[in-house]
């Protein structure tokens, strides 16, 4: 179990940065995700950990042991890939024995570790079977037990479960975090997938254009991100314009084009009475009533898709296209065209750009 720390690292591929002087500590034994959208440079910073991409600058720790320069097979980490990298000619035992093999590790020793590999991600009765006689779940299984026999002391994962269809995704999800946790591992996890970084990561860092924009516990990073981007990738909101009214403490009165609001400030906002600023509120962050509340807005309402447990509406509020989220909808009392009340639950106030 080893803490990782990334001093500085920058890297660049001819004019375009690919990591901007980024800087982060994952702890030891956390389960810690990077994403962002394509080409924000998760990959890139996943791969310099690994060794596989040299830093143009900036430093690489294993604990307090410089690994910047060090070769991959050195650094001792396992690494599950997206494409699985399995061998179709070899049996599922020797596909788990390769790495082992690789380090000279005496038979009876590798065969031991197999056994215990397979066993701990529930596959020890395939060990003779051939990679195309597996499903794609129970080859993402073996490519988890090729990474664990070499006993790594970091777990890297780009993109692991993006080939596997959504009920394997849900399955595979459960069983990299109890097996990460289960070893004791440090585990640095790449995904474009928010749902996924949300549901297993211990934290998560979200990335654009070579940077780390915001770092924290799933909860954090959804209920109060630092900026449109973020609230915008992970998960879906509502955004709308607005101008400060009065401001106390960490709480701002905002007036918007469907009302006025009050809203929270996160930490990094430093604006006052005058200012623009955008109001983040997510879709399942409102209430919908017959009747006007404080606080309450009218809303006209346009459609709804209903999906069993819950509804997704849409309400036009003073030329706003709104999304609103109801759980355990009744949908005899939501009738299109007519005006309903509603009240944010939630309000993020957010610095007026992109």
């Amino acid at each position: 179990m080893i803490a990782i720390s990334i001093d500085a690292l920058t890297k660049r591929f001819g004019s375009q940065a690919a990591l901007d002087a980024v800087s982060l500590r994952i702890e030891p034994g956390e389960l810690f995700f990077l994403l962002g959208p394509s080409g924000c440079g998760k990959t890139t910073l996943l791969r310099t950990i690994a060794g596989f991409v040299t830093p143009d600058a900036g430093k690489v720790f294993f604990d307090r042991e410089d690994v910047t320069l060090l070769p991959p097979h050195k650094r001792r980490t396992g690494m599950m890939f997206q494409s699985y990298a399995l061998w179709p000619h070899l049996s599922v035992a020797r596909n788990v024995a390769f790495g082992l093999e690789e380090l000279g590790v005496p038979a009876t020793e590798r065969e031991k570790r197999v056994r215990e590999a397979l066993a701990s991600v529930r596959m020890e009765a395939y060990a003779g079977r051939k990679i195309g006689q597996l499903s794609g779940g129970q080859q993402q299984r073996i490519a988890l037990a090729r990474a664990l026999v070499v006993r790594p002391r970091a777990l890297l994962l780009d993109e692991p479960l993006s080939n596997l269809d959504a009920r394997l995704r849900l399955e595979m999800r459960s069983e990299i975090r109890r097996v990460c946790k289960e070893f004791g591992l440090t585990a640095v996890y790449v995904t474009h997938d928010q749902k996924e970084a949300l549901s297993v990561a211990d934290r998560l860092a979200v990335m654009a254009e070579g940077r780390i924009i915001q770092v924290g516990r799933p909860e954090e990073v959804y209920r109060r991100p630092h900026s449109r981007l973020v609230a915008e990738f992970i998960g879906e909101t509502n955004i709308l314009p607005g101008r400060v009214i009065s401001r106390d403490d960490d709480r701002l009165w905002v007036e918007a084009r469907p009302g006025s609001f009050s809203a929270h400030a996160v930490e990094t906002l430093e604006t006052k009475a005058g200012d623009s600023v955008l109001l983040s509120i997510r879709p399942e962050s409102w209430r919908i009533s017959d009747r006007s509340e404080a606080e309450a807005i009218p809303a006209t309402l346009h459609s709804t898709i209903y999906l069993g447990e819950l509804a997704q509406h849409e309400f036009d509020a003073g030329g706003e296209t709104l999304k609103v989220l109801e759980m355990n909808p009744h949908l005899s009392s939501r009738v299109a065209g007519r005006q309903y009340f509603l009240e944010p639950l939630d309000v993020i106030a957010l610095e007026d750009r992109a």
